[in-house]
């Protein structure tokens, strides 16, 4: 179990360092407003437009990511080791 967990915290620092960096380099305009949750601003170009879609890619990765590691696998091992202690039983 603790190689899923570490897994899962890898992509949720990977991932959110990667996250943060685009969100800072694109929607914080000054210090006194919302930083990282604003909006993008409209004219950003090629590049930023890419750079958007790497920033949305990489939140649902992280969200995902740390939910299967986290929570889905441990989940199903327990499901596999329940029904095989009642197999066993039988």
């Amino acid at each position: 179990m603790a190689d899923e967990f570490a897994k899962g915290l890898g992509i949720l620092t990977g991932g959110g360092l990667v996250w943060m960096a685009i969100s800072a380099w694109l929607t914080t305009a000054g210090f006194e407003g919302r930083q990282l949750l604003a909006a993008p601003p409209s004219d950003v170009g090629t590049y930023g437009e890419l750079a958007l879609v790497i920033r949305d890619v990489t939140g649902w990765f992280i969200i995902f990511g740390v939910l299967a590691f986290w929570v889905l696998i441990p989940s199903i091992r327990q499901v596999q080791q329940y029904r095989r202690s009642r197999a066993d039983q039988s």
